[in-house]
């Protein structure tokens, strides 16, 4: 529109917005159950599509949520979570100041890279892993360089041979979503050895609870050793509090002094916190979700080979699956018989969906519903 006859009073959005911003696609959720259930005309929908906890909060989480006064509802909460920054301290043999908890890890990606980014500067990642590394820096209008997975894991060599001079940070989703994968203890230490403390490396694990193999890495136990390592976990995949949007980062204390200057104070509610104090005292809750997703798997896998489905079985409580056919038709014929998947598209596998792993009626749902749309196709 030409300036000269521009509306009043109606912002030129060509000129106000920055360039990388008019690029950036925003993203779309998908429609709350209710209006899903009456747009398809079910009575009940199996959300397999973000991987959640289907056994819910802790018990110990449950009688905090349960029993939080109202009045308390008015009171805003401690600015910088001071009870659960003291409690993971103790569980993890580290300082408070060590720690900084965020609305969801995605906020906690977003304080690290606005702490260290600046005009010019870029981060390096994968480019089929959680997408939100590269979306923040995107729209922050920094650069990701992403490098392509090997064998559906991390390559490691390739992302230290797309390092440059102005690479600030490395993100490394371990185990990787949605693939699954792992870099092991020694392949882990291998990387941070050879970054030697120029760039700040952030390994996500997110999914590390679900975890059982002897050699996958306790990030927490390392941060010793590399002053430049950052630790992401969360409360909304293992703990069951996706809802309550609470997540967090550790790291040297240093470098935490530094991304704490990013935060936003009171961004995480009173309520999130104390369930999260709560949460970590139970360790029976982490033991039966390991056995739900280890019997999840055991009846679903037998299902994808009978339907001659490639598919591949990594850690965490999600397995990817590649269909015969478009993954966005996929979804909405799977949808139609109740069940919610993940369409790949979006991180770059066409044609692939991701499955949360869930209780057994959910899955004898979807290995009905898959059955039925593979059989449609052919």
């Amino acid at each position: 529109m030409n300036r000269g006859t521009q509306t009043p009073g109606r912002p030129d959005l060509d000129r106000l917005v920055p360039e990388y911003v008019k690029a950036f696609q925003p993203y779309t959720p998908s429609k709350p159950d209710d209006v899903l259930c009456r747009m398809i005309g079910c009575s009940r929908l199996y959300r397999l599509n973000n991987n959640e906890n289907p056994l819910g909060p802790p018990a110990a989480a449950r009688a905090v949520i349960g029993s939080y006064p109202p009045p308390r509802a008015a009171i805003y909460p401690s600015g910088d979570a001071y009870h659960l920054r003291c409690r993971l301290a103790e569980r993890f043999g580290l300082h408070p100041d060590q720690f900084l908890v965020g609305n969801g890890a995605n906020e906690a990606i977003a304080f690290v890279i606005k702490a260290f980014c600046q005009e010019g500067d870029n981060i390096v990642t994968a480019d089929r892993t959680f997408a939100v590394y590269e979306w923040v820096a995107a729209f922050s209008g920094f650069t990701a360089h992403l490098v392509p997975l090997k064998d559906f894991a991390f390559d490691d060599e390739a992302m230290l041979a797309r390092i440059d001079e102005r690479t600030k940070i490395l993100f490394v989703c371990n185990p990787n979503n949605p693939t699954g994968s792992y870099w092991t203890e020694q392949q882990l230490r291998r990387f941070l050895d050879r970054v030697a403390g120029r760039q700040i490396v952030v390994v996500d694990e997110a999914y590390g609870e679900f975890v059982e193999q002897s050699d996958f890495p306790d990030g927490m136990r390392l941060l010793g050793d590399y002053p430049n390592l950052v630790i992401f976990r969360t409360f909304s995949k293992m703990y069951g509090l996706a809802g309550l949007r609470i997540g967090y980062l550790a790291g040297d204390r240093a470098v935490v002094d530094v991304i704490r200057r990013t935060c936003v104070v009171y961004s995480v509610n009173g309520l999130a916190q104390e369930a999260a104090v709560a949460a970590l005292s139970d360790e029976e809750h982490i033991t039966a979700t390991r056995e739900l997703i280890r019997a999840a798997k055991a009846s679903l896998l037998p299902v994808l080979d009978q339907l001659g489905l490639t598919y591949v079985n990594g850690e965490g409580n999600f397995l990817m699956v590649r269909l015969p056919f478009n993954d966005a038709l996929a979804y909405r014929r799977l949808l139609s018989h109740g069940v919610m998947i993940r369409s790949m598209a979006g991180f770059r596998f066409p044609n692939w969906i991701r499955i949360s792993l869930a209780l057994p009626e959910a899955m004898q749902a979807l290995a009905e519903a898959l059955a039925a749309v593979i059989n449609h196709e052919s």
